[in-house]
């Protein structure tokens, strides 16, 4: 995955809680195999009407906010399936940060591990934060110094462990993360398999 950078944006405000997979993510498109174009298929129902032209009402619609890296959601946002698309076509849309009161525990990890960052405020919170999005003030997520900010100011700290902003600032995924935490075993291992069956390693032509 890409490295997180910081995130200079306005927000979207989509106060409305327990936002699932489902909303995010329509369960029609999950033959879709490739992983580009996702965004396409953010908030999908939300955004279009059947006819597939565009709600302006809803707010990922209406400028600026259309170009928004940045959600303020209410809580249990992400909550129902599992499916892992929801994170992938938000990243796809451009969000790189959700704010929200709390989140479906599945889609907090696979956000973490798909460059996505959830940021858990208490409500109170989110709700003023929302009311500054919605004035179009400019947030700054600096995952780098664990500060969230709004035209300026310093709003918020953001928890989160040492490991998993490593891994978000490095971009490093499961794998990079087995590697760097295993890659020596993994040597050892396959150099060891390789010397006591050699045969298993002979090369055909």
């Amino acid at each position: 995955m890409k490295p997180f950078s910081t995130i200079r944006s306005v927000a979207a405000h989509l106060p409305e809680p327990n936002i699932d997979t489902d909303i995010i993510y329509p369960a029609r498109y999950l033959l879709v195999l490739d992983r580009d174009g996702l965004g396409d298929y953010a908030f999908r129902d939300r955004r279009f009407d059947r006819d597939g032209r565009p709600k302006p009402d809803f707010v990922l619609n209406r400028p600026p906010f259309d170009k928004a890296c940045v959600l303020v959601a209410g809580g249990g946002f992400g909550c129902g399936s599992s499916r892992e698309q929801a994170v992938w076509t938000l990243t796809g849309f451009g969000i790189g940060c959700v704010i929200a009161p709390s989140f479906g525990e599945i889609f907090r990890n696979n956000a973490l591990k798909n460059g996505l960052l959830p940021i858990d405020l208490p409500e109170s919170v989110c709700i003023s934060l929302g009311e500054r999005a919605e004035a179009g003030a400019i947030f700054t997520v600096d995952l780098e110094n664990r500060t969230l900010m709004a035209d300026g100011v310093q709003v918020a700290g953001i928890d989160l462990s040492e490991g998993q902003r490593q891994a978000l600032l490095n971009g490093w995924d499961e794998i990079d993360l087995m590697l760097r935490d295993e890659g020596e075993a993994i040597t050892a291992f396959e150099s060891g398999h390789r010397a006591a069956q050699p045969w298993l390693f002979l090369e055909t032509r």
